[in-house]
């Protein structure tokens, strides 16, 4: 997206003046706004197991933690004596980058494991079924156990989407060990891809994705519709990709909307992708055996988890799935890593580098059924 020094050169060019400086000055006094959204978002809360609805509604806000696609929170809650109902929210969808809404049920996954997490914290061991029927709810049964808090559960406020280069130095082998157990689950395989032969040949089908996503009118003007360009804007909306979290600086919606026309080209994201993906230590490619949403949703869960261990090793993590969201690609790089059966769910780069600006969160009532 677009960079501080070309948003100023630009405004310098167009004549903005005095204009763009008010339009800067306007966008940032949303800046300790979002500053307390991020406060009261993402933050370990009271673990009380006591209080049995105080506690459940604890572990809602712990599972609404998790990553969704455009981080659009695509869930509904159902909280019950002792049980917690993860149902899919379809007026959230993202009906072009997810036409089969693959990603919807990965992110109902994501939550899942949040929350199992977060129950196991407070005394409860979580066994989460999807049930095929009406409204299609993951159900997470809770039973009492003796309160177990791990690292992933530990680094469930400090994992974020870090959508900007890493440093380029690889992992141990024992934090690739430890990447690939967390990552594995049922019916659902890790493959990490750590040679720079591979991660470049992963990179020649994510510029083919990317280049055939910007192309299309359709994908962009949804992209473009879930993206807050500044912190006032996301913190009102709690929902979206916050433009700071890719290091863009906080504008006007307004103004946003139109740098967003002007610079996020197929060439410009193509050559950012590019950077992304040499400055990564390795790739992971997360596979489900069989293509239906019971394991869409193990494979959300299997990804958590090899996020949540990543934060625990202080390793960054970020998505790179133009070559799984592009149909026409997604068996022949499926074939290009290997895969000879399955279907490719999730492709992420991992790595270290700098904590950026976070995402946020809409408020629990408006998940709660």
């Amino acid at each position: 997206m677009l960079s501080r020094r070309k948003f100023i050169a630009t405004a310098a060019v167009s004549g903005l003046g005095a204009a763009g400086v008010l339009a800067l000055y306007s966008a940032n006094k949303g800046r300790s706004e979002y500053e307390r959204a991020v406060e009261r978002t993402w933050r370990h809360g009271e673990l009380v197991s006591g209080s049995a609805p105080a506690a459940l509604r604890e572990l809602v806000r712990y599972a609404t933690l998790a990553p969704s696609s455009h981080n659009t929170q695509c869930w509904k809650f159902g909280v019950g004596e002792r049980s917690i109902a993860i149902l899919p929210d379809f007026q959230r969808r993202c009906p072009v980058v997810d036409p089969d809404d693959h990603h919807l049920y990965v992110s109902l996954g994501c939550a899942a494991e949040n929350l199992v997490q977060a129950a196991a914290a407070i005394g409860f061991r979580g066994d989460a079924v999807f049930s095929k029927g009406a409204g299609e709810a993951l159900d997470v049964a809770l039973e009492r156990a003796p309160a177990v808090r791990t690292p992933l559960f530990d680094a469930i406020p400090r994992r974020q989407s870090t959508r900007g280069e890493f440093d380029g130095k690889p992992l141990s082998n024992d934090e690739l060990r430890l990447l690939e157990a967390a990552g594995a689950g049922e019916g659902v395989r890790v493959h990490l891809l750590t040679d720079r032969a591979a991660t470049e040949a992963v990179l020649d089908f994510v510029v083919q994705g990317n280049t055939a996503q910007m192309q299309d009118p359709a994908f962009v003007r949804e992209l473009k519709h879930w993206i807050r360009f500044n912190g006032g804007q996301a913190a009102r909306q709690g929902d979206g990709l916050f433009g700071g979290a890719s290091g863009n600086p906080s504008v006007p919606a307004w103004l946003g909307g139109l740098m967003f026309d002007l610079f996020v080209t197929e060439k410009a994201e193509n050559d950012k992708y590019a950077r992304h993906v040499r400055s990564s230590a390795g790739i992971a490619v997360f596979v489900s055996e069989h293509e239906d949403k019971r394991h869409w949703i193990e494979a959300g869960r299997a990804f958590q988890r090899f996020a949540l261990q990543a934060t625990a090793l202080d390793v960054r993590t970020a998505h790179l799935n133009q070559p799984v969201e592009v149909a026409s690609l997604r068996s022949q790089f499926a074939r290009s890593i290997g895969i000879s059966s399955g279907r490719p769910d999730l492709v992420i780069r991992f790595g270290r580098g700098p904590e950026m600006p976070r995402s946020l969160r809409r408020p629990l009532d408006a998940v709660l059924l």
